[in-house]
Parts: C-alpha cells; structure tokens; sequence
C-alpha cells in the first residue's frame, strides 16, 4: 500500500498541522504559506491512520475548492480520499434537512429558491401588501431581499442593516418587517427554502434537536472548516455544534484576509475560537511560497499594526527582491499613464501581461486606467465591479451628450425619455417627434415638467460652444433625480459619473470624446483579449475583494490614498478602519517578485466634485505612514511625469493649460542639461 514521506513532502509548522488530529485545532495560515497543501496531506494523513473517509468532513466555501482538495488526496493517496464528506455548509446543510426535515415540520422534498425566485416571491409580497403603490419611492425587489439576506448571514436587526446600507429606505422599516414575515409565511406554506434558510434551518436543527446532533457527530468524528475567517455568524455556529460533542475540529485561516463583512463574514469567529474551545491548539503557518521577502516585510509592517490579531511574521526562503515602489503621480490620469507604460515595458522585459494585476479598492478607480489601457491596445479583463462603459448610468448620460450633439439620434433620444416616470415606448416616440413641431412641443412640455426642463437644458447647449465635460455637468444635475428613481443604490454609482466627468475633462471636442468612447471604449479590450498579437495574454484589473487567493509575477495597487485605502465610507468605526487594512495586506501579498504602490497627488474624487467643490491634495494611506512604514520598507520615488515640475506647473497641468508633451520636452531638456 502507498505510503507518504510526510517529513519530506511537508515543512515543520504544515507537519505539526496535518499530524494533530485530536482535539481543537486553529490553523493560522499566513499568505501564500501552503494552507490547501496542509488540508490535502491531513484528508491524506487521516484516511492513512484507518479513519474511515464517511468520517472525515471538509467544509469549504465553493463546491470547486472541495472536489479539488479531495482530488488532490486521492491522487496523494488513493481513492478512499474520494469517501470524505466534502461540500459547501449550504450543500452539506440541504443533506441533513432532507434526512431530518420532520424533525422541524418541513417536507422533505422541500424547493430550493435561487436568486432570481427569491426575489420574484418578494416582489409578490410586497404587491400584495400594497407597498408598490406608497406615494414615496419603495426599495425593489433586489434590495429588499438584500436586506433581509444581510440580516439574517449577520444576525443584525433590519433597522441595522438599512441604516449601514441603504439609509434612503430607512423609513420603510416597519413595512420591510411585514415583508419579511409575510416572506417567511409564504415559504412554509409552499415548502420552499431559500439559501439563508439551508443555514437557518439547520442550526436551529442542531440547536432544538439533541439527538440529532449527536447522530451528526457521531458520524464526522473529523471536522475540517477552510477559509473560516470568512464564515458569518450562522456557518460558525453550525461548526461548533458539529463538533460539540467529540471537539475533534480544525479550522484554517488566516485573520489578516477577513475582508467580507459585506457578505456577512465574521471576523470574531476565527479570532474567538480558541475562547470557544477550551485548549486549542494554534499552530501557525509562516514560511511564505509566494513573495519576495522586501514585500513580506512591508505587508509584516502593515499588518503588525492591527489592534486585535494572532501574531505572525512572514518570511521566505528566496533570496533578493526589489523594495516595493511608491509613486506619488500628479493626478488620476498620471496615474494611469504610470501603470500602462511600466506594462509595456513589463511587457517589453519577458514579463507575460497575464503575469500582471492593477488592484483598487472599489471597481470605479480603474475607470480612468480602462481608457488609458484601450487606447494604447493593452488588451484586459476586469474582475469585480462592472466595466465603465458597460454601466448602464454611464450609458444613460452619455446619451445625453449624444442627443444634444445629434438631435437626431433617435436611439439616444428614446434611452433618455424613457428614463422620466410614465413615459413609454409610445409616447417617447411621439416626444421626439414633437421636438422639432413647436405646438406638440409646448404640449408636451405643459403636461410634463421633466421634459419642459430637458428641452430648456438642449436649447441652451451649444456643442461647438461647450466642452463635452460642460455639458455632462449641466446633465447631471438634470440626471441626478432620474438616477434616484431608476436604482436603489444610485449613492454607489455616483463615483462612475464623477470618473466620466473627469475623462471628458480632457477633451476639447464633443465630436472626439464620442467618437473615444464609440470607437475604442475600454471593454473593446476586454472582450478581444489578444487584439494587439495573436499571442499575447490579457492584463488583470481587479478590486481587491475579487483578487483574495490569487497571485501574479507584479502587482499595481493604485489610490493608495486616505479616503480610498482606506474608503471614507469605512472611517466611521475602528472595526471597518481595521478591515481596510486587510484589504491592503491581502493586495500586497498578492504580489510575488514585484509590488508598485501609487497615489493622486490631486483628487477630483466625489466628496469634492460632487458637492461643488473643486480639487483636493490626497495623502497618503494611513497603512504605508503607520510606524514609519513607508520610509523603512518602501523605495518611494517620484513620477517620472512630475521629474523636474514644480507645484505651480502641477496646476497648470490639471488645469489643462499645458500640454503633456510640452511638459515632457521641457523636462527632457533639463535631465540633459545637467551635468
């Protein structure tokens, strides 16, 4: 029979982690230490003891990353690995309710409700209450159940979750209980279980039913849980209560990459489990696969300076490494600039563009790096966030700018009616009609004040007089009620209007700027990978968030910048300030030989445009001046776009007074002319 050379195959720490079997077990698994590796050896190790694999229970988050762990074991091993009970807590759950489903009343053939039916059963309710009719705006369907879900993966009340996230609706409280009574009501009734119930049902099972629970654990006398800093309130209740009765538990994470509050996950569950089971065992994985030690030692820094964490320093076996690069470029598109051209000299040096990542916090701040991108063919996917042109706010107020440079674009004309309450495909067409016939036109603008005050704004717009970034501004103000009305969370799209304005601030010609955004819009580069050489790869853009548990060979993260990373809509706690700081040491460590750090000098982000106000000085994020950080382990230069300009240059520049190459000839001639 095979046998595995453990010692050999393993480091200490990963050894120490799959040898323990007894017992509570909290794996601390730093960044790129080898955590998957340790679970596939310990599934290995378990079944080679003589545990019987039906004992063994894997829970992981997708479906994918068991089957590829149990996979792994088997070919580790042999195919008894294939036995283990591996799945999601929601397949694993809607096992165990099928079994025991009397036990709380339910029908054993219960239904599943996917997304899309949860929020039609919503919609149902919310008809039937009436609510749809209140002469207020109600919240649709999406966001009702949104709410509802967040209330019970966070076990927070509905009050809670409306005034974290969709403040607007707070005053419909009372009626989205009802909702969610009346929600609960008609599942029973129809033995329908939505995903959140899978987890609801199945604790409540383990919770009122003891000797179903023992029954349980009696069976997985072995419990595996990976990724548990990432598990909310609920799926950390079900582990335990599995695990109750025989304590035989390990849990793998790593606190440092808790970033999915927003989802429901729970960063207390990992950093309390020794509290909950008396005489864990930590064990902690330090040796880093991945990086170069210059960037262990900053991400180390950063993270060391967390308020509540389990203690760890990374380091590497690899010899050399550059120092990660902090630029401080003069604005959004210099920033932009930056980025593309040490791509193409990336590129240019052997270094695959697939082997590349731009990270960001949120999925507006690649919108100006998409332009850039597309118009010097660098082909990118985007992951995280919609892509810029794709937004459908992005579309609609670009197709004001349309109607006001071609009045006949009846396309564009019929987006932007049907945007205003009560106007429909019928009467749109008859609006367009009634623009050039002055007494429809006066009809239509007596009967409707939205289109009274549409027409005013085209009659005063000169697209010869006025740059494409003025009139967009005029619109906005116009769109902005509009914008209300058509999404629940038009707050979050207000960042990609204010990244429009900012690239249509850099032409001159209405005619140009459309014909940019028509001809080379920048998920063109997206959907043909590959454009500019048959051979070539696609560049990743990706928000943090959608980067966790990857790598690349260089790493961009851009808007390092207070009110960016971290947001200023994660100020207000020092909870959310610590998840930002996650945020930042699960983007540096994504980086294995390269890491560049960039920043805006000058911001025109939306706490200042949007108001009114004009442009701002950035600083730099609070994670790189913490301790000094930024002087210790980072090689901070200045960008080559700013060499040799001082302040009042820089504000000519954003003001569009000077040209860029101008810039780049006079700064050309000073580097020569030194000695």
């Amino acid at each position: 029979m095979k046998k595995i050379d453990y010692q050999r195959e393993l480091n200490a720490s990963q050894l120490n982690a799959v040898e323990s079997v007894c017992g509570p077990h909290l794996v601390i698994a730093g960044a790129g230490s080898g955590k998957t590796r340790v679970l596939v050896h310990r599934v290995a190790y378990l079944v080679e003891k003589g545990v019987a694999p039906e004992e063994i229970l894997l829970l992981t988050f997708t479906r994918r990353a068991a089957e590829e762990m149990l996979r792994r074991a088997s070919i580790l091993l042999d195919e008894r690995c294939r036995n283990v009970s591996g799945g999601t807590f929601h397949s694993f759950a809607n096992m165990v309710l099928r079994k025991y489903a009397r036990f709380l009343e339910l029908n054993s053939n219960f239904t599943i409700l996917d997304q899309s039916d949860a929020e039609d059963a919503v919609n149902l309710i919310r008809t039937q209450l009436n609510f749809h009719k209140s002469e207020k705006r109600f919240p649709r369907k999406r966001a009702i159940l949104e709410v509802i879900s967040k209330s019970v993966n966070k076990s927070e009340e509905i009050a809670t979750v409306l005034f974290d996230e969709y403040p607007q609706f707070i005053e419909f409280t009372e009626e989205i209980k009802k909702i969610r009574l009346e929600y609960d009501k008609y599942k029973r009734q129809k033995s329908l279980l939505d995903y959140d119930d899978l987890l609801v049902f199945l604790k409540d099972l383990l919770v009122k039913h003891e000797e179903v629970r023992g029954a349980l654990s009696g069976r997985y006398k072995y419990i595996m849980v990976d990724e548990y800093q990432d598990t909310n309130k609920l799926q950390a209740h079900i582990a335990c209560l599995l695990a109750g009765e025989h304590g035989n538990i390990m849990v793998v994470g790593d606190d440092a990459q808790s970033i999915y509050s927003f989802r429901g996950a729970n960063f207390k569950n990992i950093i309390d489990f020794p509290r909950i089971f008396k005489g864990t065992k930590i064990i902690t994985l330090e040796e880093n696969y991945r990086s170069t030690q210059p960037i262990l030692n900053l991400t180390n820094a950063v993270i060391a300076q967390a308020k509540e964490k389990f203690e760890k320093n990374l380091y590497t076996s690899k010899k050399g490494g550059n120092f990660p690069v902090f630029t401080d470029c003069p604005d959004e598109n210099s920033q932009s600039v930056f980025v593309a051209e040490k791509i193409l000299e990336l590129r240019e040096e052997g270094v695959d563009l697939k082997d590349i990542a731009v990270l960001f916090r949120s999925g507006w701040h690649s919108n100006d790096l998409e332009v850039e991108l597309s118009g010097r063919n660098i082909p990118f996917v985007k992951y995280g966030g919609q892509k810029f042109v794709e937004a459908s706010h992005i579309k609609d107020l670009v197709s004001y700018l349309r109607v006001a440079y071609n009045r006949n674009d009846q396309v564009s004309w019929l987006r932007i009616l049907l945007l205003i309450p009560k106007i429909g495909p019928k009467t749109a067409g008859r609006v367009i009609e009634a623009f050039a016939d002055l007494p429809k036109k006066e009809e239509f603008c007596r009967k409707i004040p939205e289109i009274r005050e549409l027409f005013e704004l085209l009659e005063d717009i000169d697209p010869l007089r006025h740059g494409p970034a003025d009139i967009l501004a005029r619109f906005m103000v116009y769109y902005q009620p509009l914008l209300k009305l058509k999404y629940d969370d038009f707050n979050k799209r207000l960042n990609d209007l204010d990244s429009l304005l900012r690239i249509a601030q850099r032409y001159n010609s209405c005619e140009q700027f459309l014909v940019d955004m028509a001809l080379e819009p920048p998920e063109r580069a997206a959907v043909e990978p590959g454009r500019p050489d048959k051979d070539d790869s696609s560049l990743t853009l990706s928000t943090i968030h959608s980067a966790k548990g990857l790598e690349w060979h260089t790493v961009f993260l851009i808007y390092v910048a207070e009110g960016h990373l971290p947001s200023y809509l994660s100020l207000e706690t020092e909870e959310q300030v610590e998840e930002e700081r996650r945020l930042f040491y699960v983007a540096a460590t994504r980086a294995k030989v390269n890491l560049f750090l960039l920043k805006p000098h000058i911001d025109r982000s939306p706490r200042s445009f949007m108001d009114g106000g004009g442009s701002v000085f950035t600083q730099v994020s609070r994670f790189l001046e913490e301790g000094g950080i930024l002087k210790e382990f980072v090689d901070v230069r200045g960008s080559a776009l700013t060499a040799g300009v001082d302040d009042l240059e820089i504000e000519d520049i954003l003001g569009g007074k000077r040209s860029r190459d101008k810039i780049f000839f006079e700064t050309l001639e000073d580097y020569f002319k030194e000695e």
